[in-house]
């Protein structure tokens, strides 16, 4: 049926390919060790993420996905931190600017996502803590959040 379109009629021929899915860093730190696994298992979590992209030729870029996630007890005492740099080539073929920087920002980190989520709970279960199940995240949010902020904070720049 050949290449899957994205966006609209006009970029019918628009199309990514995924070339590589790795891990570029991984951390894993449970300082507290062995205590943490005397108290009671109720932490507040903190998720972070955050992406970047970079051009390696003509039609392929590197896309990376940070995921970082803190565990901390009632008292704030660091009980895990796990991070990972989920990263992946991509060939991005037929599509303008703006769709190049939209593919990038949202449909290549959803792509990503589910492999650091993957390592993250088996991490911590590797750590001896209980799975860390990381609900989906909606990129496309994230992304229309983003440019709603960029445009409050300098209209101009978005023209």
């Amino acid at each position: 049926m050949g290449e899957p379109a994205i966006g609209n009629e006009e970029s019918a021929k628009g199309a990514i390919q995924i070339e590589r899915i790795y891990i570029k860093d991984l951390s894993f730190e449970s300082p507290t060790s062995p205590q943490v696994f005397q108290e009671k298992w109720e932490p507040k979590i903190q998720l972070d993420i955050n992406s970047r992209s970079r051009a390696l030729a003509e039609s392929h870029h590197e896309v990376m996905l940070t995921v970082t996630v803190k565990g901390t007890n009632a008292d704030d005492g660091v009980l895990f931190i796990i991070e990972v740099l989920q990263a992946g080539i991509f060939k991005l073929t037929g599509l303008d600017e703006n769709q190049l920087k939209r593919v990038l920002s949202t449909m290549c980190p959803a792509i990503l996502f589910p492999y650091a989520r993957e390592t993250i709970d088996g991490l911590a279960v590797k750590g001896s803590l209980p799975p860390l199940a990381l609900a989906p995240v909606n990129f496309d949010v994230l992304y229309e959040n983003a440019l709603a902020h960029a445009e409050q904070s300098d209209p101009a720049t978005m023209n």
